[in-house]
């Protein structure tokens, strides 16, 4: 995230990661759990590429933004074929956001929930690396002493974002931050919860 002297606030929503067909679609990483207000037809996005890409310091506008199997691909503006698309893999793609604009109380952009610490019981047993976002749920990937552990994002686990003071609660179900047992839990985890966050 970065900010001006406008109170304009930069926000990062996407990654192009991959060339999709032959007629300059793109898959998309998606950043941003408001895929729907983000990715309209006409949203303008700018472009974080290497110093040498064609496309630095230029803007990037979508026609269309369609899934195939529950992955996001996009369809841009001057972007018709293979080659071009090619050359846009891996940009980062960023939009302005008014800081006056008000939010859902329960909705929070990736960058307030990453680096949060994830409080179990009064404990804090990790921080938030990332988002994954994905048609069917959020997923938080949390770094503790054992590894990554995967949180579904959903109030039943997740009950309290505190950004103020940069803490996440989890109730999670028993056995998801044991090592032994977290992927079996994740899953489970997954399949009961049915509430988003």
């Amino acid at each position: 995230m970065t900010g001006n002297k406008r109170g304009i606030t930069q926000l990062r929503v996407g990654r192009l990661s991959k060339a999709h067909g032959l007629k300059g679609a793109l898959k998309l990483e998606l950043y941003t759990d408001e895929p729907e207000k983000r990715f309209v037809p006409g949203a303008s996005f700018s472009l974080q590429v290497p110093s040498s890409s064609p496309w630095k310091g230029k803007k990037l506008v979508l026609r269309e933004l369609r899934w195939f199997n529950e992955a996001p691909v996009g369809f841009f503006e001057d972007v018709t074929d293979r080659t071009t698309a090619e050359s846009l893999v891996k940009a980062i793609l960023w939009v302005d956001q008014d800081d006056a604009e008000e939010l859902d109380p329960d909705t929070w952009y990736d960058h307030q929930l990453v680096d949060l610490e994830v409080v179990l019981d009064g404990t804090v047993v990790g921080k938030v690396s990332r988002v994954n976002h994905s048609p069917a749920q959020d997923l938080l990937e949390v770094e503790t002493e054992n590894g990554m552990v995967m949180v579904p994002f959903v109030k039943a686990i997740v009950p309290e974002v505190n950004v103020a003071a940069g803490t996440l609660t989890v109730t999670p179900p028993r056995g998801l931050f044991d090592t032994e047992n977290a992927e079996n839990a994740a899953a489970d985890a997954v399949a009961s919860s049915g509430e988003d966050a």
